[in-house]
């Protein structure tokens, strides 16, 4: 019951929900079934990061993979990963059924208008 509350919270964007975590796995066959909500999952060697996977903070239940590796395009940046994490450029998940676009700024999910 109060996930559902929370996911009913998050699709109405009334705050700003929160990543306050990072978990670092060697591979994607290591990450859990479901993540934590506040944490961000890095795949790959700390100094050459491949993925980076999170649940979309929308509160529907998809999950996002996002490319960290410079050997393909396009590539997004993690930075400050340890204390409040930024990701850059914004992450658009565009879907017949929803649309989900935001940026990881300080930690804070900050959803495009």
């Amino acid at each position: 019951m109060r996930d559902r509350l929370i996911d009913w919270w998050r699709r109405r964007r009334i705050t700003a929900p929160r990543v306050d975590r990072v978990e670092r796995y060697v591979s994607q066959a290591d990450l859990p079934e479901s993540l934590p909500r506040h944490q961000l999952a890095v795949i790959g060697a700390p100094k050459k990061p491949k993925w980076l996977v999170l649940e979309c903070p929308c509160g529907e239940g998809h999950r996002l993979q996002v490319n960290l590796s410079t050997a393909r395009q396009p590539t997004w940046r993690l930075e400050d990963a340890e204390t409040s994490p930024n990701v850059s450029p914004s992450i658009d998940f565009n879907a017949p059924e929803r649309r989900c676009h935001f940026w990881i700024r300080d930690g804070r999910v900050r959803w495009s208008k």
